[in-house]
């Protein structure tokens, strides 16, 4: 590297200036002097970040104990010794009693983190570790894993950081309710390692860097407390290095889940392929330490393992910048590196006094995420979490660890808050603007930005390109001939209509609705409940999501749900539409609770309920699978699902929507199982925010497909956005919703696509004003959805359309069409008599009458 170039690059650090990836792999090559000028930077940047934190001069570890719960694996990572063969071990895991013995003797030596260490997933290349699972009721490894965190928890307060290995978003969400904090190394974003015969990962298939940064983002979208970090040394390049710091960058910038970034010098050990390479050179390791802290900036804990390193290099280490020495053990050896034993930690506490700092202990979760835990840690974690910590500094309190029920026994919720939002989010308004953590909740803004452009989104405006009457008059033939057979080419085509071109769209789609529907205009005489509105998932587009302590949050109890359940049927309901919030502070079985309410108060009610997001979320807190969930709700009373949380299903668009929200597979694989077991749902679309109409055509044609494998969905749903109040639209990122002809063209479009497939196609007339559902019914619509009686997430959102619709109004908008009206059952079969009768004589002013809220406990 030139001298000039490295100047300049010290110049621009030392000035607290940003650097780009060539500056940053310039200055790697930093040795002597010039090393020495880059650590006092880093560690200028270190000493802000820690006096910002409430403790300067502080450097910290966690007192811990080493679980290697499995020490099989199916990766062949050519360094390490922790990984072996059933041959070689005992057993291949360590029984509940062992794990136990562990744990409880670390909790007598004042550990108060339990570190759960295993290799990725044995059971699928040894068939010892998938039998020894099987024999003992455990479907996989990671099933095990959540019931030993479980013990440990119960039987000895340790705070379990689990190091499973790779993990998808489910099995994340499977973990959380368990864990303080997760991890997962990076190592390197070198594709090389993994690919190439002779790289350290090669054989390894969760050492792909891509498989690795999907875990750790969808980890932190999960907001999760995780560590993460880089080896230094294992046949990488200095650009590797520096891009696989920029990388961690970027997600703990977007999500800010990352708690503490690991740098770790790789050592040689004998038995292994690698056992005749070099170490990692200490100047080099002290460059890669210091710039890691230029990078990611005073806030990141920068750690660094003390017992990969003599006493003299750790002391340089400090003087680079780093702040934490990880996990020490006063029991148990490092498994992962057996010949560089831990230093006591009275040794540890004189080698950081040296080098001009205190010693402080902390627990598995750094402080920020303790001191404000939501939605950082598992309510069920958290009495485990605050009986260990200082509840000033977070740090971790003179106190031993003592077992506790983990489980949080179900109980009768008090309502709470606004429980009278349905009302008066039509009368007064919202009490505020936005979530009070509007700035925090939802990760960066800027950073979300950069990614819409990286990505080459439209996301300000919807410019449909210039189309040829004649590449038009194509695609409509196309379609006339077979709607549901649609060419890419021409689909896109229509769905770029305009003009002329776009009413000879709608004029055909509506002609395929006469043929397949008829006539009839139906709508559903039900009631829309939904239960709380404190969520932590961080969806960016929903203004209905608070936070408990919000001035509009709110939860309903039980009685009051059966109170609005009892008042639904007597003025003529046939279905209660039931959806929430994922709301941490209700119940695991909350949910099944809710069921069997509305079945004990209306027993012949068709109960439409949970959406794809809260089956995830129930299933993950009950620890069980979703299919067990699905089957336990439906014997509780769940008739249907709504297939709401659908978004786009495109993870491109669904991961600048959402923060924490289930994958585009999750969602299929709920809705596809919930279909397996006579479940039936709707399907649905947001549309007209940072998406392109190539996602809606990729959106359609999806659910044609699954209509095609499982023929579960009643109904598809286009969704305008509404931007007024949403916070990605607030924030500058999302453009004003869909335009009107957007509108036309989507619900003509879904006409066509899912024609032979899904009939019935609704227009939400909470979203759009009833001139645009009249002009849908032109478009191929046939339904105008349900009366809901109450409506809080559009009206949360900003939509002015109203929270009711009484059956005058419903039929005056078919009528405006052109077309009969007709009251339809969920299923879209007629409805009794009785039930016809009781809402033909439904008062309109009855649903603004409500019971008075039971068990009100003021705004929370």
């Amino acid at each position: 590297m030139s001298a000039p170039g490295l100047r300049r690059a010290l110049a621009r650090v030392t000035a607290g200036k940003a650097i780009d990836r060539a500056e940053a792999e310039v200055l790697l090559s930093a040795r002597d002097q010039d090393l020495d000028v880059l650590c006092a930077a880093a560690a200028g940047i270190r000493d802000a970040g820690l006096a910002a934190a409430g403790r300067p001069g502080l450097v910290t570890y966690s007192r811990k104990v080493f679980i290697p719960l499995t020490r099989l694996c199916r990766d062949r990572c050519h360094y390490c010794t922790f990984a072996t063969t059933p041959g070689r071990v005992e057993a291949p895991y360590l029984s509940p009693d062992e794990v136990l013995e562990i744990a409880r003797r670390g909790a007598e030596l004042g550990c108060k983190e339990a570190l759960f260490t295993l290799g990725d997933r044995p059971e699928d290349r040894w068939g010892a570790a998938q039998t020894w699972l099987d024999e003992r009721g455990y479907e996989d490894t990671l099933g095990y894993v959540r019931a030993m965190a479980i013990l440990v928890l119960e039987e000895t307060g340790l705070l379990p950081h689990l190091n499973p290995g790779v993990m998808t978003w489910a099995e994340l969400q499977r973990m959380k309710p368990v864990s303080g904090s997760m991890g997962l190394m990076l190592e390197s974003t070198a594709t090389s390692l993994w690919a190439e015969p002779g790289g350290c990962h090669y054989g390894s298939p969760d050492k792909e860097p891509a498989v690795r940064l999907r875990s750790i983002e969808d980890a932190s979208r999960s907001n999760i407390p995780f560590t993460t970090g880089i080896l230094v040394g294992i046949g990488e390049t200095l650009a590797d290095r520096v891009e696989s710091l920029f990388e961690l960058r970027r997600i703990a910038r977007q999500y800010g889940a990352i708690q503490e970034v690991i740098v770790q010098n790789f050592r040689a050990k004998d038995d292994t392929a690698m056992r005749l390479a070099p170490d990692a050179e200490v100047e080099d390791y002290l460059a890669t330490v210091a710039l890691a802290r230029v990078i990611l900036g005073p806030r990141m804990r920068i750690q660094v393992p003390p017992n990969l390193s003599d006493p003299a290099e750790c002391t340089r280490l400090v003087a680079a910048g780093i702040d934490d020495w990880g996990g020490v053990s006063p029991l148990t050896p490092d498994h992962v590196n057996p010949e560089r034993p831990w230093p006591q930690i009275e040794a540890l506490a004189e080698l950081t006094s040296r080098a001009g700092f205190t010693l402080g202990e902390r627990l598995a979760i750094q402080p920020e995420y303790l001191l404000d835990p939501e939605p950082w840690v598992d309510n069920r974690v958290l009495p485990f979490v605050r009986a260990l910590a200082d509840p000033v500094t977070g740090l971790a309190a003179d106190i031993l660890a003592e077992g506790r029920p983990w489980q949080v026994p179900s109980a009768e919720v008090l309502s709470s808050g606004r429980t009278d939002l349905h009302l008066g989010i039509d009368d007064e308004g919202r009490r505020t603007i936005a979530r009070g953590d509007f700035a925090a909740a939802f990760g960066s803004w800027d950073v979300l930005a950069e990614e819409i452009d990286e990505r080459h989104l439209d996301a300000r405006h919807s410019r449909p390109p210039a189309r040829i009457d004649a590449d038009v008059l194509e695609a409509l033939r196309a379609a006339e001939r077979s709607p549901g057979d649609l060419s890419e080419k021409h689909a896109l085509t229509l769905v770029h209509a305009d003009d002329h071109d776009l009413d000879a769209l709608c004029s055909l789609a509506d002609a395929v609705r006469r043929d397949t529907v008829g006539e009839a205009v139906t709508y559903i005489v039900n009631r829309n409940l939904n239960f709380s509105n404190v969520c932590y998932v961080g969806c960016r587009f929903c203004a209905f999501a608070q936070r408990a302590t919000d001035a509009d949050a709110y939860r309903l109890s039980l009685e009051e749900v059966r109170a609005r359940v009892a008042q639904a049927w007597e003025v003529g309901a046939t279905e209660i539409c039931m959806q929430g919030g994922i709301d941490p502070g209700l119940p695991s079985d909350f949910h099944l609770d809710l069921a069997r309410e509305v079945k004990r108060t209306s027993p012949d009610i068709h109960l439409h309920a949970f959406s794809p997001m809260e089956v995830i979320s129930g299933a993950s807190r009950m620890g069980i699978s979703v299919e067990e969930w699905l089957a336990e709700a439906k014997a509780a009373g769940l008739d249907s699902i709504p297939g709401t949380a659908a978004e786009i299903l495109d993870d491109e668009i669904r991961w600048i929507l959402t923060k924490g929200k289930l994958p585009a597979s999750e969602w299929v694989r709920v809705v596809s199982t919930a279909h397996r077991l006579g479940i039936p749902s709707t399907a649905t679309m947001m549309y007209g925010h940072v998406d392109e109409p190539r996602h809606w055509v990729g959106h359609l044609r999806l659910l044609a497909r699954l209509q095609d494998e499982t023929g579960g969905f009643s109904e598809f749903v286009p969704l305008p956005f509404v931007h007024q109040s949403s916070p990605i639209y607030l924030a500058g990122v999302a453009r004003p919703g869909p335009s009107r002809r957007d509108n036309r063209a989507v619900h003509a479009m879904a006409r066509l696509l899912l024609h032979g497939r899904i009939d019935n196609i609704q227009c939400s007339w909470v979203k759009l004003a009833p001139d645009e559902c009249v002009e849908l019914l032109a478009a191929g619509v046939n339904d105008l959805g349900g009366s809901l009686m109450e409506e809080t997430i559009s009206r949360m959102a900003g939509s002015s359309n109203g929270s009711m619709k009484t059956i005058a109004e419903i039929r005056e908008m078919a009528t405006l069409a052109g077309r009969p009206a007709r009251q339809r059952d969920t299923t879209y079969g007629p409805v009794s008599t009785e039930r016809a009768a009781a809402a033909e004589s439904f008062d309109v002013s009855a649903p603004r009458v409500l019971p008075v809220s039971v068990g009100f406990v003021g705004s929370p």
